[in-house]
């Protein structure tokens, strides 16, 4: 496995043995957490929506990329579906190398792909009792809409 959606709560331990390497010197992980705000207003939780065939590919394609341009041993990246509550982990990205530039660079250009790259959307639940798609550029131009924008 090199990407993945799960809609249960990451396990961090586990997706950093699955890159664990006695040749590699260096680990970076990245994680995105849910937090309680965004852009002024109060966040209690956050709901994403993944279109699973294409992200998944996508995703595999995402770390294929990163092994041959950065020349990192392993790397691995899992990310949420579903309602996630505050503190949550939304995504992770792990890369092991045997040194840490590779490693640090790697990882970045993970996580800066797939939220570029990934059919996924992300809808903010505030305190107010209202929500909103965010971040959904690419929802208009992918012809995926959401009926409460």
């Amino acid at each position: 496995m090199k990407f993945a959606v799960s809609n249960t709560p990451i396990d961090v331990a586990a997706v950093r043995k699955a890159v664990a390497d006695n040749s590699c010197g260096a680990l970076a992980v990245f994680e995105g957490w849910i937090r309680d705000h965004n852009e002024g207003q109060a966040v209690v939780r956050l709901e994403y929506e993944v279109y699973r065939p294409v992200a998944e590919k996508e995703g595999a394609r995402i770390i294929d990329e990163a092994l041959e341009k950065f020349g990192v041993s392993h790397a691995l990246c899992i990310h949420r579906e579903g309602l996630l509550e505050l503190g949550e982990v939304a995504v992770i990205v792990c890369v092991s190398s045997p040194h840490r530039g590779e490693a640090f660079e790697a990882c970045r250009y993970i996580i800066d792909e797939t939220k570029t790259r990934l059919p996924i959307w992300k809808k903010e639940h505030y305190v107010t009792g209202g929500s909103e798609w965010v971040n959904c550029e690419q929802c208009a131009s992918a012809g995926h809409s959401h009926g409460d924008h």
